[in-house]
């Protein structure tokens, strides 16, 4: 069936958006070579696009090419401005960008044992405000949220959890309650994954799970080029993975026991220790019998993930993934060669500590776009 008039101008016009975002401002012979639309198709969703204040005139595509045919045309950056948020146990860290995404502003500040609910959530609240008015940018259209935790499906809210700050869920609310702006808020995991699918060590494939190694530990999964959060959002919570070599079982509330003993940012210091090494030191370190040790405990947990998803590709990611680099990454997938019959890439993060913020962006960017976008 045919699309109406309307339709196909909306459809033509979200293209040739896309292609501004994508490839930087272009002619409208561009656009017409890129979109095969006709030049006087083309002509008309410049202008269209011009009226909705989403799209002007940025230059000319070189002296020698003067007249309407060599103006250059590009999105607006600053029709929306959008804010990320990084949101760890004891940090918030914040980035400020355009409707492009490129970054205006960005900031952190430690947020720490002592300080209570409200005084926590003030203070990252203040810290928003003041890179928001350090970029210049009156009022935020979008802001996306990571955040360690489960995200309920049906509520898009952060569910309440033992194990992290109560500071966490509260931000979330004050700032949906403060800000004019739509406030997202996803898992932190699952915003590194997005992050490296589009711009970094899985941008070139469209299955894999993301190990996130820190403080906490858990996955990210993308089959078909989509995030899958699971029927209550807790896909990929592999820290709480029954695995041999732990001190018994993990819990409903609790995943001692489970692959986060074997895994976290303590137990790897434990584990450096155990090999007389610096804990500080000892990811970079090259010590070869530390990072076998290391790869075998990760390979446990990335086997039985392989042997479920059979994703192809697992991208090691937080700080013991970033610091491990591409080391690490080789001696985990030559133990899951061992392991398992699937064959299975093994990639260290290319984004590093920066994967969260840059996928809290893109959500955003996301959001803004796809409300302002015909």
């Amino acid at each position: 069936m045919a699309a109406s008039p309307s339709t196909a101008r909306a459809i033509n016009d979200r293209f040739a958006l896309r292609l501004l975002q994508d490839e930087g401002p272009l002619t409208a012979a561009q656009l017409k070579t890129l979109t095969g639309l006709s030049r006087p198709t083309v002509a008309d969703l410049v202008e269209r696009l011009q009226g909705s204040g989403l799209v002007h005139v940025v230059g000319e595509a070189g002296a020698e090419r003067r007249g309407p045919n060599a103006k250059l045309y590009g999105i607006v950056a600053d029709r929306a401005h959008l804010a990320a948020l990084d949101v760890r146990t004891r940090s918030v860290s914040v980035t400020v960008a355009d409707l492009l995404g490129t970054t205006l502003a960005e900031a952190s500040v430690p947020v720490g044992d002592e300080s209570g609910t409200g005084p926590a959530v003030e203070k990252a609240v203040a810290l928003l405000e003041r890179t928001a008015k350090e970029a210049g940018a009156d009022r935020l259209h979008s802001v996306a949220v990571g955040a360690p935790g489960l995200i309920d499906p049906a509520t898009g809210e952060l569910r309440d959890s033992s194990g992290l700050p109560a500071w966490h869920r509260r931000l979330v609310g004050v700032l949906q309650e403060r800000l004019p702006a739509h406030v997202l808020v996803e898992n932190e995991t699952n915003l590194a994954a997005v992050a490296e699918l589009r711009e970094g060590a899985a941008s070139d494939r469209e299955d894999f799970v993301l190990l996130w190694l820190g403080q906490g530990v858990g996955a990210a999964v993308v089959l078909d080029g989509r995030l899958r959060r699971g029927a209550s959002g807790g896909a990929g919570e592999i820290g709480f993975l029954p695995v041999p070599g732990t001190s018994g079982l993990p819990s409903a509330t609790g995943c001692d026991g489970g692959f986060h003993e074997l895994a976290c940012t303590a137990a790897v210091e434990a584990l450096a220790a155990d090999h007389g090494l610096d804990p500080a030191d000892a990811l970079a370190s090259g010590h070869g019998p530390f990072l076998d040790a290391l790869a075998r405990r990760l390979a446990v947990g990335a086997a039985a993930v392989v042997s479920v998803l059979d994703p192809g590709c697992v991208v090691l990611a937080g700080e013991t993934g970033h610091q491990g680099g591409a080391c690490l990454a080789a001696r985990v997938e030559a133990e899951l060669a061992a392991l398992s019959p699937l064959r299975t890439e093994v990639r260290a993060t290319t984004l590093g500590d920066a994967a969260v913020l840059r996928g809290a962006l893109l959500r955003a960017r996301d959001a803004a776009q796809d409300e302002l976008f015909p």
